[in-house]
């Protein structure tokens, strides 16, 4: 992997001071002329500084080929940069028009039954086209042209969430692609015939000619899983290359203007390597979208989380949320009073130093009409519209106050995530259709805060080795490299957690002979022989399995045959006899080298890993909070090197009233009430208390 680019950050309109960049998507091409002056106002009002504009509107800004209308978007730009508010203008190059589909359908791409997605949607042109990449750079190379001096445009918004409907194309033109990228990869056919273990089922190559991408197979057959983990990699990578040869193409003519593009990162978002993108950005930015329900906050602030290991705590970007419901879910949930606000402070808390919205006026007519925004269709005398409002205060204050010379407080425990061990336990042929890696990630985050810790959440390439305690959750992929980091990491007096589904395979999803985790069993202490998985789908069949310490498996077990001299047992399995595993080991604790190492046998969810931490975190003498409201509130805290600026968020995760001792300078109470003469607040549901020290 190469070295991530230099940092480089939107800096702010001549004359004006560095802000939290607030404001969204606006697509003026939605609207006749006259409701321009309008929206700048209600900008204004609101407290935006920043739009992005162009991001879906070839078809206006190219209407024929050759034939380029610049002139409607000058004007809305310079009405913008005159009022203040900067440009974050994107490529256009996110769907093209019609009069290039009809031209040239080969851009379309192709399922894997062989069908061709037609136009009338977006996103339908394919990776690996190079007609459609000549018409997407030719696109480029005339908005930087034209656009190089504008004094407005402070960055280049590249395109719009690659692979968000077309990550997968099984075209000639991907076929060719991923001979090309496997040639590259491997070297030799017999080094992919090795990788993808094609002495199985009779699949040997004898040239790369004979790669061709996983298409349809038949229903219940299954995929070479080699080849299928590859595929993803080179589906991830055919559209980074695409990306990359549009942002080439702008900063060849504008080299000051920094770019990005925007990823989708949250729990369940692993379509994308957004890591290894990560390093080709001048600066991350992220698409957020809330998840309904219970695990609303938790996932917000994990996905938040993410983006800043992914941004390796550098400010991020958040370019898109939602201010209420979105149109895209079966039942589209409003957001509940307070959230509004409280979900923006948390992606800020965790080290976004920008908030905006998909999108600034709600749609009249098209598939996104029925998405909140920030005017939404009530106009802006409506409870969302004054909610922008409080928000746009409550960030220019914080910026006031030093905000934006902070960064994310590292915490002591690091939750490692892994694209491509999500990617691995994707197969239909696994141990259990039941476990995916993503899951376990969100389940050690949640849990960790239930225990009054606010855990950092950093990719498997990141720097998680230089954290007071690390989590394994269910990496079923430990390469060589890896392995090693583990295994020094504890030998140098790291603490470790471990799950079950970790350390399985190689980075060519080869399984680690000699019983599991295959690569550090020494570092953890147990030998696993096999699994008991979980379920329901047969009568009669196991669908949990107790602890001995009040926690409750599903899904998943380990079968643990064997203890290390050096480790000990800190729970076990309560089963019936029959079963094999009554008495056998559940959750253990390693000594290796200097540190030690648990390790948890079994899927316990955010539940039984919040009842099996306390006695953990004591084994490996790890400190936490000894507040009565532990749990209750995240604490998440932004400070500058000297620690001059040093702020604290509180949210409050419960739907009762959290009261929370107070220190410091309160600047930001939403559904918060403070009581200085007692220096306590009481936290509402869906609040949020922000202080200075």
């Amino acid at each position: 992997m190469t070295e991530h680019r230099p940092f480089k950050w939107p800096q702010p309109l001549a004359g004006n001071k560095p802000r939290i960049w607030y404001g969204g998507d606006y697509n003026p091409d939605q609207w006749p002329e006259e409701v321009w002056d309008e929206d700048v106002e209600l900008m204004k009002q609101a407290g935006v500084n920043l739009v992005s504009v162009a991001i879906f509107s070839w078809a206006k800004l190219e209407p024929e080929e050759g034939v380029y209308d610049f002139d409607w978007l000058d004007r809305v730009i310079d009405k913008l940069g005159k009022a203040g508010i900067a440009v974050d203008l994107a490529s256009g190059t996110a769907s093209p028009p019609m009069w290039m589909t009809q031209a040239h359908p080969e851009i379309l791409w192709v399922d894997y039954r062989g069908d061709v997605c037609q136009p009338g949607a977006r996103q339908h042109w394919r990776a690996t086209s190079p007609v459609f990449l000549d018409y997407a750079l030719k696109l480029c190379h005339k908005m930087a042209e034209h656009y190089k001096d504008n004094p407005y445009v402070v960055s280049w918004h590249v395109s719009n969430e690659y692979g968000c409907h077309n990550r997968f194309d099984y075209s000639e033109d991907a076929e060719r692609a991923f001979q090309q990228w496997c040639e590259r990869k491997y070297g030799t056919i017999d080094a992919v015939n090795d990788a993808w273990g094609t002495a199985f089922w009779a699949q040997r190559m004898n040239d790369f000619s004979e790669i061709i991408p996983p298409r349809f197979i038949g229903d219940g057959n299954f995929m070479n899983p080699g080849k299928l983990l590859d595929w993803k990699r080179f589906s991830s990578d055919a559209l980074l290359d695409f990306y990359k040869a549009e942002r080439d193409a702008l900063l060849e003519i504008t080299p000051g203007k920094p770019q990005t593009t925007n990823f989708m990162v949250s729990a369940g978002g692993t379509g994308l390597d957004y890591d290894k993108w990560g390093y080709d950005v001048d600066f991350v930015s992220n698409d957020h979208y809330f998840t309904p329900g219970e695990a609303h906050f938790d996932e917000l602030a994990y996905s938040a989380s993410l983006c800043d290991g992914i941004a390796r705590k550098n400010p991020w970007f958040l370019m898109e949320h939602s201010t209420s419901a979105v149109n895209w879910r079966p039942i589209n949930y409003r957001v509940e009073p307070g959230e509004l606000v409280r979900d923006s402070l948390a992606h800020l808390a965790m080290g976004s130093d920008a908030i905006c919205y998909f999108q600034w006026r709600q749609s009249k007519a098209g598939a996104e009409k029925w998405h909140s925004s920030m005017v939404p269709h009530a106009g802006p005398d409506s409870q969302i519209f004054r909610d922008v409002c409080e928000l746009g205060a409550d960030l220019n204050k914080l910026a006031d106050e030093g905000l934006l010379e902070t960064k994310l407080v590292k915490s002591k425990v690091a939750v490692v995530f892994d694209y491509e061990s999500q990617w691995a336990t994707e197969h239909t042929a696994t141990p259990t259709q039941e476990v995916r890696h993503w899951t376990e990630p969100l389940a050690w985050f949640r849990a960790l805060a239930d225990n009054g810790l606010t855990a950092d959440v950093v990719p498997v390439r990141g720097p998680w080795d230089q954290y007071e305690a690390v989590v394994l959750p269910s990496l079923a992929i430990l390469s060589e490299e890896t392995s090693r980091r583990v295994r020094e990491y504890v030998a140098n007096g790291g603490k470790l957690f471990v799950t079950y589904y970790t350390g399985l395979v190689d980075e060519k999803d080869h399984v680690w002979l000699g019983g599991y985790p295959g690569s550090i069993r020494d570092v953890v202490g147990v030998r696993v022989e096999e699994f008991a998985p979980m379920g329901n789908d047969f009568p009669g069949a196991m669908g949990h399995l107790d602890l001995t310490n009040g926690a409750v498996a599903h899904d998943f077990a380990d079968v643990i045959t064997s203890v290390a001299d050096t480790a000990h047992v800190v729970a076990s399995f309560k089963a019936d006899k029959w079963t094999g595993l009554n008495g056998a080991p559940a959750i253990t604790v390693n000594d290796f080298g200097d540190g030690k190492a648990a390790y948890v046998g079994a899927r316990l969810g955010r539940e039984g890993l919040a009842k099996s931490l306390p006695a953990l975190l004591e084994e490996l003498g790890i400190e936490t909070s000894a507040e009565d409201d532990r749990g209750e509130v995240l604490r998440v805290e932004r400070a500058d090197a000297t620690d001059e600026n040093h702020f604290v968020f509180l949210f409050n995760r419960t739907h009762d009233v959290a009261v929370v001792d107070v220190e410091g300078e309160p600047l930001v109470a939403s559904l918060a009430q403070v009581n200085e003469s007692e220096h306590t607040a009481a936290i509402q549901p869906n609040g949020v208390l922000v202080v200075k020290l």
